[in-house]
């Protein structure tokens, strides 16, 4: 099956390709388990998820187990299968998701809940856990979220709580084994929950008293009280994908990237991620050196991210951003650090930070006033922080970026107030810099979750945080300080699942069923649909917002994330009286998650490291420039790649194969590689002309060669061959392109005739749609031969789309026109 019929009337229609270069592409008949990893979100957000990535490497790397992706269908492509009756497929296989073994859903946040049971509805499968039988896939969860999948607990089989990477390969193994024993679903559960880390919901009743409270947690099988969560207990030997995935389309987080460390020390009482991912464990430099250096050679990437919850304190930064830089540097590679910490920006850092591109400097003080950066453990100071952005402005920076949240617990008017003077100091440190002085304020809503000192505290609700925010932007607006927001509703609803209970299914159900998805993007949330789906319910909304007693039994508390409850309470109690929690590296808290064998801390050695330095190539002179001219051919689904994705394509297939292109001056160099005019998406071609710059000799045979080695499935280059360096680029060279368009079964009987009227006229005005606007064009002057042949139209154009000469003809639009298949077959060059 195919989506490809289509991808002609989606927007980004390379979301649904598959085939990228990296991608695994398994016979399902020849494996014993078929597993569907899905993404409950768009592509370009799901490929830029490093656990999703992980995930997919490790269950490929088994020899009986094929993984497949699956991405949440924009609703425009949604639309379309609704309309004809498809099923939601695989990116990889194209193969009906009803059809896996296995579908395991990352859940990264709660406002993507809507999105899992669309999927579900897309491909036929049953939403009710009780609805399904062994014939259909069994429906698993992890990710954060499923530290508290109550709300979605009727409608999954299973949740992974904590790290995957071990427990995804014996839950694999478990359904292997389950299906060679020819066992029902019933057997299979117990198989599942018999994995350390893995929850079944159905093996647990919950009781409810009048008031909506939870009366009693009920386990259904003897000596299984808590599920306790699973623990990686070594990063440095952990599998991890050397070779990424490089989508077509640009990800959101577009580049190489490498988890240098998981876990947090520092003890943040409102950060769900710093409790969950204790303890804290780090790679050695060295591997994380090795990983890059492979994962730069297979992707073409020019940039490097080195993530972790905060990467300022990983034990080996500095001497490890000294070593990646000093041997990529050469190649024009650059290095991010995604979560940096004002305590752990020192001057030897700040020097290394400041070699590479900077764009913005991000800082989360997350308060405004000292007292409430104690209530929340958030150990900075103002004084730490102004000195910071001092040093970030004179050092080059032209943007900080200050991260801060509202209503966290008792936060005052007064507090509000500090965000606006504190971000005013921070503009002012940056005064007489030579870079500028502008200051972006991003404030959130504080969202209680589980498993947090803070699960008990009440959110404020959708009025109040308007208020907040309408406070502060009162106050930044007068001192030019750029003021970004959360929308109220959305941290609202964010914040009902967050904490919320099995009763939610219902609303849950009912807001699917009245159209909505895709809840954390602004233009197709709809907070009435989900306020009707509460009253369906029967539910209130705010009273899941309410503070929770602490000998209430909260919806989670059979679900163990290694540190006990009454930590979490001693920690809220120390946050009423603003007491500090030491950092973990300075010294155990007692949060109970180590057992100081297996399961510790494992920090990375402090040393120096000695990366093999880059082949040492010299600056190239300004007379050693040569050009190789080629002529590519682009068909089948890689006619759906857009015209700038397809010139990503080729500068990262040119990096992979290491072709000596030259690159131009300035502040983003960029290479010199020169393309003709853009071909329409959804066109074939054979003659894509390419000029590759380069500042050595090399062959047309020997690029070819080079580049075919590198390009995906439906990108080839045909022939190549070197030309003087001085010849025009291939806009300007290319004085006319033939096309052949394949008509449909039936044409208009006149069809003969529109093209003998079409050739006898100087001119046919028209219009076409530009960035939603009507342009008026010329169809005449440019058409320099037009006949009809063998079932097909061709036709030679000076430049243009042969697209809208096409629909006239036709007297079809232009999207149906889109719809045909339309090739250049050549090129005349000048």
């Amino acid at each position: 099956m195919s989506l490809e019929k289509f991808l002609s009337r989606v927007s980004r229609p390379s979301r649904y390709l598959g085939g990228e270069p990296g991608s695994i592409r398994k016979d399902p008949t020849q494996v014993e388990v078929n597993f569907a990893l899905a993404f409950p979100d768009v592509y370009e957000v799901g490929m830029s998820h490093l656990g999703f990535a992980i995930l997919y490497h490790v269950l490929n790397g088994l020899e009986w187990t094929a993984a497949e992706r699956v991405y949440a269908p924009w609703p425009d492509m949604e639309e379309h299968l609704r309309g004809a009756g498809a099923p939601l497929l695989s990116h990889d296989g194209g193969r009906p998701l009803a059809s896996f073994d296995i579908i395991g859903f990352t859940l990264q946040y709660e406002l993507s809940y809507s999105n899992l049971l669309n999927m579900l509805d897309l491909a036929g499968i049953a939403r009710r856990r009780e609805a399904r039988d062994e014939h259909q896939p069994l429906i698993v969860v992890g990710g954060p979220c499923a530290f508290n999948p109550e709300p979605l607990a009727d409608f999954i089989d299973a949740a992974v709580l904590g790290d995957g990477e071990e427990a995804v390969v014996e839950l694999a193994a478990a359904v292997r084994e389950s299906k060679r024993a020819g066992e029902g679903r019933a057997a299979l559960l117990e198989r599942l929950a018999a994995i350390e880390g893995v929850y079944v919901p159905s093996f647990y009743a919950v009781d409810h008293l009048q008031d909506g409270r939870i009366a009693a947690i009920h386990p259904l099988r003897p000596g299984a009280e808590r599920v306790r969560r699973r623990f990686l207990h070594d990063l440095e030997s952990a599998p991890y994908p050397a070779a990424p995935i490089i989508p077509f389309m640009k990800a959101v987080h577009d580049r190489v990237s490498v988890e240098i460390a998981r876990g947090c020390t520092r003890g943040c009482r409102f950060c769900q991620a710093g409790y969950l991912y204790r303890p804290v464990r780090e790679r050695s430099p060295h591997k994380v050196a090795e990983l890059v250096e492979q994962a730069l050679a297979s992707s073409g990437y020019e940039e490097i991210s080195l993530l972790s919850l905060s990467t300022g304190d990983y034990g080996c930064l500095e001497p490890l951003l000294k070593a990646l830089m000093a041997r990529h540097a050469a190649d024009r590679v650059a290095v991010s650090l995604p979560s940096l910490r004002v305590g752990s920006l020192t001057p030897e850092l700040m020097e290394e930070i400041k070699k590479v591109r900077k764009t913005g400097f991000t800082l989360a003080p997350e308060a405004g006033t000292e007292r409430l950066r104690q209530v929340i453990n958030k150990g900075i100071t103002e004084e730490d922080l102004l000195a910071a952005t001092g040093a970030a402005y004179s050092l080059g920076w032209r943007l900080i970026k200050l991260y801060f949240m509202t209503g966290l617990p008792t936060e005052t008017d007064a507090d509000l107030d500090a965000i606006v003077e504190l971000a005013a100091r921070v503009k002012r440190s940056g005064k007489g810099t030579a870079g500028g002085n502008d200051v972006n304020v991003a404030v959130s809503t504080f969202v209680p979750k589980a498993h947090t000192p803070f699960q008990w505290e009440a959110q404020i609700g959708i009025a109040e945080t308007r208020r907040r925010q309408q406070r502060l932007r009162e106050g930044l607006r007068p001192r030019r300080l750029n003021f970004k927001w959360h929308d109220a509703q959305l941290s609202f609803l964010e914040g009902v699942f967050a904490r919320g209970d099995r009763r939610l299914g219902r609303v849950l159900e009912a807001a699917v069923d009245a159209g909505c998805r895709f809840d954390g993007w602004s233009e197709h949330f709809d907070f009435e649909r989900w306020q009707d789906a509460f009253a369906t319910a029967g539910l209130d909304p705010s009273w899941y917002l309410r503070q929770r007693d602490e000998e209430e039994i909260l919806p989670w508390d059979h679900l163990d994330c290694g540190v006990p409850k009454a930590y979490f309470l001693a920690e809220r109690r120390r946050a009423v009286t603003g007491e500090p929690t030491a950092d973990c590296r300075d010294g155990c808290t007692g949060c109970g998650v180590c057992d100081f064998d297996q399961l510790r801390m494992r920090l990375a050695d402090r040393d120096e490291i000695h990366l093999p330095e880059a082949a040492a190539e010299p600056e190239p002179a300004a007379e050693d420039r040569y050009k190789v001219r080629l002529r590519l051919r682009k068909d089948g689904a890689a006619r759906f790649v857009t015209h700038l994705e397809f010139m990503t394509v080729v500068h990262r297939a040119a990096r992979r194969a290491g072709l000596p292109v030259r690159y131009s001056g300035g502040f983003h160099p960029a290479p010199r590689i020169s393309f003709p005019d853009a071909l329409p998406t959804g066109v074939e071609s054979e003659a894509e002309i390419l000029d590759f710059e380069l500042y050595r000799p090399w062959g047309g045979a020997e690029t070819v060669a080079a580049l075919n080695a590198e390009l995906p499935a439906g990108f080839r280059v045909v022939e190549g061959e070197a030309v003087p360096w001085q010849t025009p680029s291939p806009s300007v060279s290319i004085k006319e392109s033939h096309w052949q368009v394949l008509l449909p079964a039936a044409v208009p009987a006149e069809l003969p005739a529109r093209v003998t009227e079409f050739l006898s006229l100087q001119s046919l005005p028209t219009t076409r749609e530009k960035h939603g606007k009507a342009v008026a064009i010329d169809l005449r002057p440019d058409v320099t031969d037009l006949r009809l042949e063998e079932g097909s139209l061709r036709i030679a154009l000076r430049r243009g789309s042969p697209v809208p000469i096409t629909a006239w003809l036709l007297g079809l639009s232009t999207e149906a026109v889109r719809e045909l298949r339309i090739r250049k077959t050549a090129v005349t060059l000048g």
